[in-house]
């Protein structure tokens, strides 16, 4: 039903206001459609006809059809047809603009042709939307200021069509603030029922529409509608628990739909139903553990259960990213290497300035008055002596009442005695203080401008210089410091201060003031009369005429955040006052209301000094007041009558939303009501809302006067007040498009994005205007250009104190014509605002420079941009003026990043909505997308002393991850436009060619071997007596052959029968191994299960045990009943282990020789071990194999039986095993055995070993060395005390299976630098599954030392990591950007062949190439032990041959990727040395855009990232980028890190992280060796079984 039909109806008086207040909350978005129809109907409800139907069907029938977006011009109920009055609007604007369309189309004057009663003025009682656009002032429709709210809303209808479906982050409970079931539920549309929904749907034809009225519910409703299955509404959530979110995930997975548009619930994440995974091996899944353990699921690899909730989510992240985004970019600039940044190209079709070149404007000329004063000091002392009575300066209490009336009179006799005692007062008559010309700070609170008025005279009388600042309140407040920086520069010595303000500050326990966070030494000086002495009879301040010295510095905050004081001279503070006066027609006596700030800008121009000049009576309103009661400015202005007021489009703002209840207002006295802030293109807003209130209670348009002003150009131009209320003022409707290039066009009819824009008025008196490129040379604009307002006049700032460069550049511009002639002889100020002079003088800002950013060349508001978030429905989530927009570099271009303060009574759910519609009306009103949006909690962000955000620490708080957001969207795969082109794979080039290649540019082809095993005499004789720790040869021999006895007897085993080892470290499982080989058994070492975790360690166990076929289980007595404890049969089938020996009950009798010697070629012993991505392999091993392996190891460590080794590894797999079990019984040392797992309780226990033995050679592991370096790190003083000595260590040798950690050998090495430890002890060794041990670092000390090399290790180079990607090798400087470490991985064992192969065309590759590691040598291992016979896979890993050049060797493959480089070191043969560089595993590696990437690299970049990220691991799931972080803090913190990882993994390595995962800390899983296991965390991810803090998917 239209609005008209409420002009028949008697509506009593309060309904009608009560409509008119509804009406304006809806226009301010403080209540959304839906509300304001429900209120609507409530209140005249009662008066209108009753329809025949019966009620309820009518009211369901309504909102159904709302919901299913029926098309706007249905007039429904209270649902005004907005879009007829556009497109009437369009239409006439069409027909008048057709033909030769004019560049501007500005308003002015008023549409004679309307009859007079239609112009009669508002009433409260036909306050609706109708008739308020037909009634003020007749403006055309489009002049509309509201129309960007409904421009917001039409593109947000427009998304709704395409249901863009975001994935919801996940949050733990701790995290999410509100826990119960119904805080999730969405409003109440989306209970109506979906065959309700289907049957409206046939009646009204398709469901989609183009001009859906859009409200969160709707939206909510349409995603049920829409989609197959919910997990939205309230009743799938409670009923189907995870089952909804299995269906979900079913119908994700299989058949992508494009649009599903409700994200998934965070309810079913904690809902009690854990999701259950099928998983083989019957091991059962439980949601508390995660299961890292159970290494069947390790191998699902890529086809891992997919039916998660996780993956679903990934999934749907998947679908959206699949959506067409911009199209592409042509050209590029070079980024130094192959890899190129897209540079943006301009836009063949993009708007350019047409006009002509503009002329510089020229203000009236300012009025010699007679009895204008020669100087401001002078106009004071004239009043304080004709009219010391007259009234100055009323100050108001928090209660509204007058709390002191300041007259001319005491403000002159005060501000005397203030000057005398500045002057004679402060330090020594010999040697005073402050002289002339010095500066002072003024720190007065904001509820006292009287103290702070008489302070400023004051300083003007004794002739220093005032800066005024505000009051610190605490140490660390937001921007504080800067302000210190600024009073240092300035060599500020004095405070003044008031007494309360003095108290008020923080101190010292002596009661001393602290000094303040980067604050110089001050003397506090409290100017209230009663401490200051009078001055004599004879002293007089000396008031000269104005001069060219600076007056008073006023501050002035950057963008950055640093603060910079702008002079300002006496003649320029006297022309200011008097070009003030001139243009708003200040007269004597005239009273004026200010709420403004009067410690600077227009507050201390009108309140401070025009106003004395004018001997005016200035009302001040404090901030605390507004606060308390917004209404109050309002009515001070009715109890004064005041003429003039100073307000911001804030007060106005809130003066709206209070004033419900005030009956008695009449705002006709005022002439002028000067909006501080017109210059803000949005404050047009506040100013039509108000307006259109109070026009009923006296307020005239012509009265309101935005002035645009800035820090260095004082007041800019400001709209004089007219007494001709048919002059409405001049506007503009431009299209946000064209201003993103700096041009002005008319919007264009189909354009949402529009900007109304109102005019500041006229150039002031006196002064010249012009407009200038914002870059680079500062050239005229042309007409329809918009460029920085520069301004040349007397009344303008001199420069910024003490920084002569910065003020040449902004105080001293010549602007130039486009012939290159200057403009003007005298220089011009550059303002900061960005605008154009249109029609008839008028000068219009649209922006500021501070709030500029450039994304991909085209430049945008932040102010604008905040318009378009706030017009999202934001009261209901965010608070209306805590927004803070900025950018920040990410790769080499500008991203946009929105904070918002969100409310607390807010859901996620809600708010994580808002969000995205946020990012859409952005993306669709401004085309550019929003890098990161962040929601923080109430009262959070930093503010400035009168309530804004301060945007630069802010910020600072962002950028450095201490901004703490409850929530946040991070979209970069939309805005990062300029990422490299993927990478094309060139057709495959036959190996033979690449040989060629090679040759002709002279690489040599990647290959290396050790020395010749053949010429190394080997003098092995095994001394048999060699104290092995507790166990001599003897005795090993002794109770190895007991074993063997026990082996046949009781376990019944025949030769070659496998058999289990499930020992801890230790001497039993020593000679158990020697047992079995004297039984002529195999044996598989295993590690026991943990006692404390047996449900997740045992599974392993029994997988190795099942899988290796041993026929027997041998184990010690304790390990025995842990077997068969009841925990274990929780876990596993303890009926199907084999017969289980226990070695603590041996035999007595002594055993026959039963020695079997064994044919080389059999198997010695199976190796079975989990590689890093979860899949468990054993290799055979055989005897012949087991011997070279140890001859290997005895000559490249010159182990002979004199030596003494370390050994601090788990003896269960690899070359831990050998060195372990095998090396000391081979070449007859002594091996001191530490077992890994005691360092866990005694850190130092491996040291202390190594110390106490005097031992030159020790072993450990990466997880070893991590253990000492966290754990000793902060002891190495008391170890020294203890006399911990490592001098003696020659080589401490890292054993891995993986690219060498060089910051942790580093970081070891330096910390026990101090306890002997030689820098080049430590080295490092590299083995793997086909080959245990390839290299293994000798000493090479002692001969390096004769030598004579020093410096760094020589083994280390840097190499380019984006041709690593290309699987290139580049070597560049230490230090160079992306360079990477990269340290050799121990010399070629002897015996050892190496060389580089293509994995995919088996090809040999050159050196300057990254290929497979292929090695051939003795030792290698003979294949894999599996039950599945996969034969294909045993040849190809064991026994290949490259495809061409030596074809006739068989090479093992080692799976992991690396080069070779010849050295500068020669061996002791005098060969130059081979380095190998391992450089990550060939399983691992990602490719992503067509390049390779190692995860360690990505996750080193991100552990650098924030403070609190202790460990990471990354790992990719359908080619999105998937990045886990352990949190080592509070989990507040949680949300501070994804916008950090995706910044640093953008910049460093061109990828867009797809979701980051933030967990606590040991949620990693880390193998027995140290490395992650990323595969298995892939799956537990997957599976749901993180148990996350926080989930962010990036879109």
């Amino acid at each position: 039903m239209a609005d008209r039909s409420l002009e028949g109806m008697a509506l009593p008086l309060e309904v009608r206001a009560r409509l008119a207040e509804l009406e304006l909350e809806l226009s301010e978005g403080d209540i959304t459609q839906k509300g304001y129809e429900k209120k609507r109907s409530k209140l005249i409800g009662a008066y209108l006809p009753q329809p025949p139907t019966a009620n309820g069907a009518a009211v369901v029938r309504c909102r159904l059809q709302h919901s299913e977006g029926a098309p706007r011009r249905m007039l429904q109920a209270g649902n005004i047809g907005v879009c007829d009055i556009r497109d009437a609007a369009v239409r006439e604007r069409a027909a008048s603009t057709a033909g030769n369309r004019p560049l501007f189309y500005f308003r002015f004057g008023v549409d004679q042709a309307l009859p007079p009663e239609r112009r009669a003025p508002v009433t409260p009682s036909s306050a609706s939307r109708y008739h308020r656009r037909r009634s003020s002032g007749s403006r055309d429709e489009r002049y509309r200021s509201d129309v960007h709210t409904e421009a917001v809303q039409a593109a947000l209808a427009k998304h709704k069509e395409r249901k863009m479906a975001v994935p919801m982050p996940s949050k733990r409970r701790s995290l999410v603030v509100q826990t119960s079931m119904d805080a999730y539920t969405p409003p109440d549309t989306s209970s109506g029922s979906e065959d309700e929904g289907s049957v409206q749907g046939d009646s009204q034809g398709t469901p989609t529409s183009s001009q859906g009225s859009i409200n969160m519910e709707h939206w909510i409703s349409q995603a049920i509608h829409g989609s197959t299955t919910s997990t939205t509404s309230s009743s799938s959530t409670q009923s189907g628990g995870s089952g909804a979110a299995h269906r979900l995930a079913d119908v994700l997975a299989q058949t992508h739909i494009e649009n599903h548009s409700a994200p998934p619930d965070v309810t079913t994440y904690t809902s009690e139903h854990a999701i259950q995974v099928e998983r083989p091996q019957g091991s059962t899944t439980s949601r508390t553990a995660p299961k890292y353990g159970n290494a069947e699921l390790m191998e699902t690899g890529d086809g891992v259960p997919v039916s998660s909730r996780v993956s679903a989510k990934i999934q749907q992240l998947v679908n959206t990213l699949k959506r067409p985004k911009r199209p592409p970019l042509r050209e590029f600039f070079v980024d130094d290497f192959e890899e190129l940044l897209e540079v943006q190209q301009p836009d063949p079709n993009q708007p350019k300035p047409e006009g002509a070149q503009m002329l510089a404007m020229r203000g009236e000329q300012l009025g010699v008055v007679t009895n204008w004063p020669p100087s401001l000091e002078a106009a004071l002392q004239r009043w304080g002596t004709i009219s010391p009575k007259a009234p100055c300066l009323t100050t108001m209490d928090t209660n509204g009442k007058p709390l002191y009336i300041l007259t001319y009179g005491k403000l002159w006799t005060r501000s005397m005695k203030v000057a005398y005692n500045i002057l004679h007062k402060l330090g020594t008559k010999q040697e005073p203080m402050v002289r002339p010309g010095d500066r002072v700070a003024l720190v007065f609170p904001n509820n006292d401008p009287a103290a702070s008025m008489v302070a400023f005279y004051g300083c003007l009388l004794a002739e220093v210089v005032p800066v005024p600042i505000e009051v610190p309140l605490t140490r660390k407040d937001a921007g504080s410091q800067q302000i210190g920086f600024l009073l240092g520069s300035c060599g500020v010595t004095v405070a003044l201060t008031s007494d309360a303000c003095h108290k008020g500050l923080p101190k010292s326990p002596t009661g001393e003031i602290p000094q303040f966070k980067g604050w110089p030494k001050l003397l506090w000086f409290v100017t209230e009369s009663k401490h200051l002495s009078k001055p004599p009879r004879d002293w007089f301040p000396h008031i000269k005429d104005a001069n060219n010295d600076t007056a008073y510095i006023e501050y002035k905050t950057c963008k950055d955040g640093s603060v910079l004081g702008v002079t300002v001279t006496r003649i320029a503070l006297l022309t200011h006052c008097q070009a003030l006066t001139q243009a708003c027609g200040y007269t004597e006596a005239e009273t004026i209301v200010n709420v403004l700030d009067f410690k600077k800008d227009v507050g201390l121009w009108h309140g401070i000094l025009t106003s004395v000049m004018n001997m005016m009576h200035v009302i001040s309103i404090p901030y605390a007041l507004m606060k308390v009661n917004p209404l109050s400015w309002i009515q001070k202005v009715c109890q004064y009558k005041a003429k003039v007021a100073c307000v911001k489009s804030r007060d106005m703002h809130w003066a709206l939303v209070a004033h419900r209840d005030q009956r008695d207002i009449n705002l006709s006295s005022l002439r002028m009501l000067i909006v501080a802030d017109g210059a803000n293109p949005w404050s047009i807003s506040s100013c039509d809302a108000f307006l259109n209130v109070f026009q009923s209670k006296g307020l005239r348009q012509e009265v309101i006067c935005p002035c645009a002003s800035s820090p260095e150009a004082l007041t800019v131009a400001i709209r004089r007040p007219t007494d001709d209320s048919n002059q409405p003022p001049g506007r503009g409707v431009l299209s946000m498009h064209g201003l993103t290039y700096g041009v002005i066009r008319v919007d264009s009819e189909e354009k949402l994005s529009v900007l109304t824009v109102q005019d500041v008025g006229l150039v002031m008196p006196g002064a010249i205007m012009c407009s200038v490129k914002p870059d680079g040379v500062p050239q005229l604009c042309r007409t329809d250009e918009v460029g920085e307002l520069c301004v040349c006049a007397v009344a303008t700032g001199m420069s910024y104190y003490g920084l002569s460069g910065m003020t040449k550049n902004t105080f001293e511009v010549f602007p130039v014509t486009s012939s290159g002639a200057p403009v003007s002889e005298y220089p011009f100020v550059r303002t900061g605002l960005l605008g154009f002079i249109g029609p008839g003088g008028l000068v219009f800002v649209v922006g500021k420079m501070d709030g500029l950013m450039v994304v991909s060349g085209r430049r945008h508001n932040a102010d604008d941009i905040v318009a378009t978030a706030l017009a999202v429905e934001p009261m209901k989530f965010v608070y209306r003026g805590r927004i803070a927009v900025f950018s920040v570099t990410v790769l080499h271009d500008e991203r946009i990043v929105i904070v918002a303060e969100q409310r607390p009574d807010s859901t996620e759910e809600d708010s994580f909505q808002w969000m995205s519609r946020v990012l859409q009306a952005i993306d669709s009103i401004h085309q550019v997308g929003v890098y990161c949006l962040a929601l923080v909690p109430a009262n959070t962000l930093p503010k400035t002393p009168l309530g804004g955000i301060h945007l630069s620490e802010t910020k600072q708080l962002f950028l450095e991850g201490s901004l703490h957001p409850c929530n946040v969207l991070m979209c970069p795969h939309t805005c990062v436009t300029n990422l490299p082109k993927p990478r094309q794979k060139q057709p495959e080039i036959g190996p033979a060619s690449v040989m060629v290649g090679n040759l002709v540019s002279g690489k040599r082809i990647a290959q290396a071997s050790g020395r010749d095993l053949g010429q190394i005499e080997d003098n092995d004789q095994a001394r048999k007596g060699t104290i092995a720790n507790s166990l001599t040869c003897v005795q090993l021999h002794k109770r190895a052959e007991k074993i063997a006895v026990m082996l046949m007897e009781r376990g019944h085993l025949q030769d070659g029968d496998h058999v289990a080892l499930v020992y801890p470290p230790g001497i039993d499982l020593i000679a158990a191994f020697y047992g079995c080989l004297y039984a002529g058994c195999v044996p598989i070492t295993v590690r026991p299960p943990h006692p404390q975790n047996i449900a997740t360690t045992l599974p392993t166990v029994k997988m190795i045990v099942e899988v290796s076929r041993s026929a027997c289980l041998m184990t010690t007595q304790l390990i025995c009943k842990l077997l068969r404890s009841r925990e274990a049969a929780a876990a596993v089938d303890v009926r199907a282990w084999p017969p289980i020996l226990d070695t603590d009950d041996l035999p007595k009798k002594r055993p026959a020789q039963i020695y079997k010697p064994s044919n080389p070629d059999t198997l010695a012993y199976l190796d079975f071990s989990v590689s890093t991505t979860g899949m468990l392999a054993g290799v055979k091993m055989s005897h012949a194999a087991t011997s070279a392996f140890c001859r290997s190891i005895k000559l490249q460590c010159e182990l002979y039986p004199s030596r003494e080794v370390a050994i601090c590894l788990d003896p269960y797999c690899g070359l831990g095993f050998v060195l372990w079990c095998l090396c000391s019984v081979y070449s007859g040392h002594q091996s001191i055995l530490i077992p890994p797992a005691e360092l866990e309780t005694n850190p130092a226990l491996w040291l202390l070993a190594v110390s106490q033995y005097k031992v030159r050679d020790t072993f450990c592991s990466y997880s070893v060395m991590e253990l000492c370096t966290k754990g000793l790190g902060s002891q190495t003083e008391s170890l020294k005390a203890r006399g911990l000595d490592l001098s003696r260590v020659r080589t401490c040798v890292v054993v891995a299976e993986e690219r060498p950690r060089i910051a942790l050998t580093q970081s070891f090495s330096k910390l026990f630098k101090d306890l002997g430890l030689h820098p080049r002890a430590v080295s490092t060794s590299f083995g793997c599954r086909v080959n245990l041990a390839i290299c293994l670092q000798p000493h090479r000390l002692w001969k390096l030392a004769e030598q004579g090399t020093s410096g760094p290790d020589p083994t280390t180079v840097y190499v380019d990591m984006r041709a690593l990607r290309h699987d290139r090798v580049r070597l560049v400087e230490r230090g160079s950007p992306h360079s990477l470490p990269l340290m050799e991985s121990g010399k070629i064992l002897p015996g050892v062949r190496i060389i580089i192969a293509n994995p995919e065309t088996k090809g040999p590759l050159g050196d300057s190439h990254l290929g497979e590691i292929w090695v051939h040598s003795a030792h290698n291992a003979s294949g894999y032990f599996t039950i599945y016979g996969d034969e294909s896979l045993q040849s190809d890993h064991f026994n290949s041959r490259l495809s061409f050049g030596d074809t006739q060797t068989v090479w093992a493959r080692t799976g992991y990727l690396g080069f070779l480089r010849r050295t500068e070191l020669t061996d002791a043969n005098g060969e130059r040395h081979d380095a190998l560089y391992v450089v990550g595993a060939l399983d691992e590696a990602m490719e992503l855009r067509g390049m390779r990437y190692h995860p360690i690299d990505i996750e080193t970049s991100v552990i650098r990232a924030h403070k609190s990220v202790t460990e990471c691991a990354v790992f990719t799931w359908t080619n999105l980028l998937v990045v886990v972080v352990e949190l080592d803090g509070s989990e507040q913190e949680a949300l501070d890190l994804v916008p950090l990882v995706t910044n640093v993994v953008l910049e460093e390595h061109y990828l867009v992280v797809g979701v980051v995962v933030v967990v606590d800390i040991g949620v990693i899983p880390i193998n027995s060796r140290g490395e992650k296991q990323r595969m298995h965390l892939r799956d537990g991810f997957l599976a749901d079984q993180l148990d996350p803090i926080y989930v962010a998917y990036n879109m």
